[in-house]
């Protein structure tokens, strides 16, 4: 099949976000990697995002995969590599909401016995809390694996003579049951990220008005990492929540793969995921000195006696 140029244009886009996604994934686990060996530990922020890194690497490239695959080749679909393609989306979603309990936990100013309860715990909680989201995305495999099986019968018996209108009626129902599975999976984990993040949202805009009040000099430096941080975590508010958006939007509204909007589409969802990660890649300061020391070179050893200031 021979695109038209707008929808060559629009694919063009998306294999150049994809690019992007792929490479900056690969920078945050190699970066993360490297000092995990040479520190022996991560932070709790650290662990999380090394997963997210592994995590949006597998989902990048399952996306291109079944996308071109389903494009050029419409009669075959690898539905294996759209189940791990469901697999991973389910996992970045559970992971940032946890990433997003994490910052709400550490920052904000809470005092309530939750919170200081999770402050001291939430270290030790982590492994358990990516394993629990890694075994609730298991769940999305088992479920779309059978579902899919049932859908590949389901599609046979249509191929047969007869009365298929039981058959129809069972396919429709299959692809109801798609969109209502994915939105429950998703819709969970957006519901904690959204109230962890607006729980750290009024922490800091509370902190922030009581270090005005308490102090007449607004360059005060206290008050710039105030302002910075909640500038910060609105970014990561809005564009994960457009990333929720879209996919919902892709999901309640199948696009057909030959359709130039579907791949316009495809465009916006990752650009948004590309902004995503390099916000998250930012909010590191594992991540910000890893890569300074890759792009400027390590630094020299310095002389027995000297002492670090």
């Amino acid at each position: 099949m021979i695109p038209n140029q707008l929808t060559v244009f629009f694919m063009i886009i998306y294999l150049l976000e994809s690019l992007t996604i792929i490479v900056q994934s690969s920078l945050i686990v190699a970066v993360l990697s490297r000092e995990w060996v040479q520190v022996k530990r991560l932070s709790p922020v650290d662990m999380i995002l090394i997963s997210l890194g592994i995590c949006r690497f597998c989902l990048q490239w399952s996306s291109v995969l079944y996308n071109f695959y389903s494009y050029f080749h419409p009669d075959n679909e690898l539905w294996y590599i759209g189940v791990i393609w469901e697999f991973t989306n389910t996992l970045t979603f559970w992971l940032t909401s946890l990433l997003a309990v994490v910052y709400c936990v550490k920052v904000s100013s809470f005092t309530h016995a939750i919170f200081l309860w999770l402050r001291w715990r939430i270290l030790r909680l982590i492994p358990r809390l990516l394993l629990g989201s890694l075994m609730i995305s298991c769940v999305t495999i088992i479920v779309s694996t059978i579902r899919n099986y049932i859908k590949s019968q389901v599609i046979s018996m249509m191929q047969l003579p007869g009365n298929n209108t039981e058959t129809e009626i069972l396919k429709s129902f299959l692809e109801k049951y798609y969109k209502h599975q994915n939105l429950a999976m998703l819709f969970i984990p957006f519901l904690l990220f959204l109230a962890a993040i607006i729980l750290l949202i009024a922490s800091l805009s509370q902190h922030l008005r009581q270090i005005r009040h308490h102090n007449a000099d607004h360059s005060n430096s206290s008050m710039k990492v105030h302002a910075s941080a909640l500038r910060y975590f609105a970014f990561l508010l809005i564009f994960f929540t457009s990333y929720f958006l879209t996919i919902i939007i892709s999901i309640k509204y199948i696009l057909g793969y030959k359709s130039s909007w579907f791949w316009a589409w495809e465009t916006l969802i990752y650009a948004t995921v590309s902004i995503h990660l390099t916000s998250l890649m930012l909010s590191s300061s594992t991540l910000k000195k890893g890569l300074k020391v890759s792009c400027n070179g390590p630094k020299l050893p310095e002389a027995p006696g000297t002492t670090r200031l």
